[in-house]
């Protein structure tokens, strides 16, 4: 308690100093010397002027502290009977992979993508990948209806859509194309690429003009980590939307970063190279934080936990 209560008290009494420790543990391309300030609009801004991207920092960096062997990634589906185990760089390789891919299809530094996947790791490949070109990923909870999805497509205008041939509940399938093709049927905004992961071999249709398969975008090289600013948008999740039109809820690369490792080792006591999972979907934002960003910043093994 006394060590929580001095944590605690120069967190308040000397903020910038003490968030500018916590962002040292991180590996950054710039150092921000610009802890603490206000925009244009009076907004606080953590490290404007620092330069980063939380894909390196989950993966590369963590492959260059000697983390490449350990398992990253631990995906396990009671409902498909299905385990699978990725280390640091099999997962680095699959994500820059996917990168490229997205890159090929003309996608990059502040574009918009929609993800809309079930808790398979394909869901995790998409969301570093996107973070790894700069790329802004909404996420929403696959299944989600069309109408819903809808209204997050015209909110967040995206570029693309990320999304999977179907979510399990139980033991029935849920298709997702055609819900995804309802939603951006109704939606103002169309977005001109879709890539669908086919969890059974040609379970969808796809036109290959602006529909593709998501393992044909796993190219044969893998694409650079592009340096973003700190306040830069990483991802958006939205509310639930029962009280009204749904809120998108801003997260970006720096200062989410620096507060999600600082949280890992004192809020949850985890260390590197230990197990860490949180019973979430990645459609929300503790799925977001504690399965994919958190644990892989602190060099953790997390968990994606596909449940009944």
């Amino acid at each position: 308690m006394e060590k929580y209560t001095a944590l605690y008290n120069e967190s308040i009494r000397h903020k910038e100093s003490f968030w500018a420790a916590q962002a040292a543990n991180l590996r950054w391309f710039k150092q921000p010397q610009n802890i603490l300030s206000k925009n244009e609009h009076g907004f606080y801004r953590w490290f404007a002027d620092g330069e980063m991207n939380i894909a390196y920092c989950c993966l590369d960096w963590q492959i260059e502290q000697g983390r490449g062997n350990q398992i990253a990634l631990i995906y396990d589906s009671p409902v498909t009977g299905t385990q699978q185990k990725f280390s640091y760089s099999e997962l680095k390789k699959l994500v820059a992979n996917f990168a490229a891919g997205l890159k090929s299809k003309g996608i990059g530094k502040g574009d918009t993508v929609v993800i809309y996947m079930p808790m398979i790791p394909q869901a995790a490949i998409a969301m570093l990948a996107c973070a790894r070109i700069g790329a802004i990923h909404p996420a929403v909870l696959g299944g989600f209806a069309p109408h819903e999805l809808a209204m997050r497509i015209d909110d967040a205008q995206p570029k693309a859509i990320i999304s999977a041939s179907y979510g399990v509940e139980f033991d029935k399938q849920i298709p997702y194309k055609v819900l995804v093709d309802k939603a951006i049927e109704e939606a103002k905004h169309k977005p001109s690429c879709k890539i669908f992961f086919q969890r059974s071999q040609n379970f969808d249709t796809l036109n290959h003009t602006n529909e593709f398969d998501f393992n044909d975008l796993l190219l044969n090289e893998e694409a650079a980590c592009t340096p973003v600013l700190s306040t830069d948008t990483l991802y958006i999740l939205y509310t639930s939307g029962t009280t009204g039109t749904p809120k998108g809820i801003v997260r970006d690369h720096g200062g989410y970063s620096t507060a999600l490792k600082f949280s890992m080792q004192h809020f949850y006591g985890a260390n590197p190279g230990e197990v860490f999972w949180a019973a979430s979907d990645v459609g929300w934002v503790v799925g977001h934080s504690y399965i994919i960003y958190g644990p892989l910043l602190h060099g953790c093994t997390t968990v994606m936990y596909e449940g009944k």
